[in-house]
């Protein structure tokens, strides 16, 4: 699905037919269920304004929300089918396809080099991120874009969770985006993140090394439980999912190298709770 529109009148965001369309399955359903939407916000562990901005199509509806909705209004099927719109209208259209296969990945890795992985950023740090984008995003994007982020670290708390592994640049524990106060949180959630998910390794590349595997820029990668292997390369126009496997593999070595020029995760936890002591 393509982009919202904006009225020159007003400057407000026009929702797309297709965000539209489920708003207003939602609203019939609820209302032939004959519940409330305080009702169906109460059942569903959301605000009832939440609920109402849903039935609009002002916000977005997550995919645990369309998943919980399908069941608790009795919908068999439909909302849950409207999943993949919704995820074609919060992500681009060159990461719907690595984002489906996220949800399902059995390990998922990761070499950084601008900016802390985006399954472990928190709001603060998100919204700094999009706010400083190139030409500027509205609101409502922005909003979009950090609804979408937020949503895919579901799958941190999945059973049974993906093995996940991170290289990231030391350099960015030092780049204060949002501010001091920003980075020290960020710095802060990481730490919570690899000291209580078992299944998370992360580690820094120090500066000092001369020379490593990741020169030509960031990539991840993940590995369903078939054993198929895929990578995304961000571009900073596009990014680009990668299925051939001697590409793909060529990446798989990149990274096994880079892990064993960084840090090791206790080294990486250690460095990364003085850093943020030091703010």
């Amino acid at each position: 699905m393509g982009e919202k529109t904006t009225t020159e009148r007003t400057g407000t965001a026009v929702p797309s037919p297709a965000r539209r369309l489920v708003g207003g399955l939602l609203k019939n359903f609820r209302e032939r269920s004959g519940m409330s939407r305080k009702d169906v916000a109460g059942r569903l562990l959301v605000s009832e304004s939440l609920a109402g901005a849903y039935e609009r199509a002002e916000r977005i509806p997550t995919s645990t929300y369309l998943d919980d909705a399908d069941a608790v209004l009795d919908a068999r099927g439909a909302l849950k089918s409207c999943i993949p719109l919704m995820e074609e209208e919060k992500y681009p259209p060159t990461f719907v396809g690595w984002v489906r296969l996220e949800k399902q990945a059995a390990s998922i890795s990761a070499y950084e080099a601008m900016v802390f992985p985006g399954l472990l950023q928190t709001e603060d740090y998100m919204r700094a991120l999009y706010e400083e984008r190139v030409p500027q995003l509205t609101e409502d994007r922005i909003e979009k874009d950090v609804t979408g982020r937020l949503e895919r670290q579901a799958l941190l708390s999945r059973t049974p969770p993906p093995m996940i592994g991170y290289v990231m640049e030391e350099s960015v524990l030092k780049r204060p985006l949002g501010g001091q106060e920003v980075l020290r949180k960020q710095l802060l959630h990481v730490l919570d993140c690899v000291r209580n998910r078992h299944h998370l390794k992360f580690q820094v590349l120090p500066t000092e090394t001369r020379e490593h595997a990741g020169m030509s820029g960031p990539v991840q990668l993940l590995s369903t439980s078939e054993g198929r292997n895929y990578a995304y390369e961000a571009g900073q126009i596009s990014g680009r999912l990668i299925s051939k496997p001697p590409e793909v593999n060529q990446l798989i070595d990149r990274f096994g190298a880079l892990r064993a020029q960084a840090l090791t995760p206790r080294a990486s936890a250690e460095l990364i709770e003085r850093m943020a002591g030091q703010l």
